[in-house]
């Protein structure tokens, strides 16, 4: 597997390998801003590496460069060359990928930018060109922007099919499978209706042929707790420490109250345990009860959605009790403050919550929380949230505890479950 970093160059780790250490990865190529690798075995034996620049390491973009390889593919071995400059017609010509069939070689990239670009193919004759350009697939008059990045993949029953995603702003870069064939040895992806060799992006079409029929299944959402490890729908906010959280413990997920020195915001913190929307509409409930040290200062423990701009609802301990507090911050990479309002106080320190997100119109999103006492009727907390991507992620919808102060112990907060369900399918609110 090769990936790239902007700062140092090309890696690669042999991730079939059960022993592969990504601690330890092999540098392929050196250099600042080559990003987007794709390697070529030939049917020379020749072994090839086609990448991208990042404008901003390299101090430049919009072209396509191609070097050799050694044949483990282990090692750049010459300079790479320059084969398409994108400057005048693709600009911002990135993630290639590159292929051999019936005497061609194929550079799939795309152009134009994340959102508003198109699917470009080059092809030559000779691998370092030069290369005829056509434009195989753009968003047309269908609803998915971009489309962006991707690979043609075959199917066992040879079937041509392409993978790309679409950045949806709040809900992220969202994965697309479009048909393709081939017609002049030209591909045309998605759906042609016009005929002029130039395809647009489908919500919908028939399943590829894999030669068996398998279940619907959809990616895990939603966790009851009761299982000793976290299933793959979670990720941390930064590399996890396991003194963190407790799991499976009497049906609960434990979040210790973790203080951040130099946190000024949620955006600063480490601890928050998120996953990604799942769906453009959709419910998330929790429950949770907090037990603060009062070693530690106020803590807070809730339910957040995490963007550049994030939202959250918590249960606070004060001097003279608990109460549920609201949290609203904008702009949070850039220092923003986030700005607290009081909803309710609460007797105990246990609380039901729940988000809604809604889908007011494409590549939009908007959040309504609620709350309960008794986890039957709940109230709408006043004005909805407009939830805002992350660093090249989509907003995240998670779980945290946190600490105003440290001391030699922590507070913690029980969360009883995480269900997501289809929007309106709860109780009465």
């Amino acid at each position: 597997m090769y990936y790239p970093d902007p700062d140092y160059g090309i890696y690669m780790i042999k991730a079939s390998d059960p022993a592969a250490d990504w601690s330890d990865p092999v540098l392929v190529f050196p250099g600042k801003g080559i990003i987007d690798p794709c390697p070529l075995w030939d049917t020379d034996g020749k072994v090839w590496l086609v990448h991208a620049y990042a404008g901003s390491r390299a101090g430049i973009k919009s072209v396509i460069a191609i070097a050799p390889m050694n044949e483990a593919g282990t090692k750049v071995t010459g300079p790479d060359h320059i084969v398409y400059d994108g400057h005048v017609d693709d600009p911002t010509i990135e993630g290639p990928k590159i292929y051999k069939r019936n005497g061609y070689y194929y550079i799939f990239a795309p152009a134009g930018g994340v959102s508003t670009g198109w699917q470009l193919v080059l092809r030559s004759k000779n691998l370092m060109g030069p290369y005829e350009r056509k434009v195989v697939m753009d968003q047309g008059k269908s609803t998915v922007n971009g489309p962006h990045q991707g690979a043609w993949v075959t199917t066992q029953t040879g079937e041509d099919w392409f993978l790309h995603f679409q950045d949806k702003e709040a809900y992220g870069r969202v994965l697309h499978l479009q048909p393709m064939h081939w017609i002049h040895d030209w591909p045309v992806i998605g759906v042609d209706k016009d005929g002029d060799g130039k395809g647009t992006p489908v919500l919908s079409y028939k399943k590829p042929n894999v030669g068996k029929t398998y279940p619907i299944t959809t990616p895990a959402e939603s966790d009851e707790f009761n299982q000793r490890t976290l299933g793959l729908q979670w990720q941390w906010e930064a590399n996890s420490s396991g003194r963190w959280l407790m799991t499976g413990e009497n049906g609960c997920l434990r979040l210790y109250a973790h203080h951040t020195p130099d946190a000024k915001t949620l955006w600063d913190i480490p601890n928050i345990l998120a996953q990604k929307f799942p769906a453009d509409s959709f419910e998330v409930t929790t429950k949770l009860r907090l037990t603060p040290n009062e070693k530690n200062g106020a803590q807070h423990a809730g339910l957040v959605v995490l963007g550049l701009d994030y939202a959250s609802l918590s249960i606070v301990n004060q001097g003279d009790g608990y109460v549920l507090q609201q949290g609203i911050c904008k702009a949070a990479d850039r220092g923003g403050v986030e700005k607290n309002t009081v909803i309710t106080k609460l007797k105990v320190p246990e609380v039901w919550l729940r988000v809604d997100v809604h889908n007011p119109g494409p590549n939009r999103a908007s959040c309504t929380f609620y709350y309960s006492l008794d986890g039957n009727k709940y109230q709408a907390v006043t004005g909805n949230f407009i939830p805002t991507p992350g660093k090249w992620t989509g907003a995240k919808i998670g779980l945290y505890a946190t600490a105003e102060k440290g001391s030699n112990d922590e507070g913690y907060a029980d969360f009883d479950f995480f269900r997501v369900t289809a929007l309106n399918a709860s109780e009465t609110k």
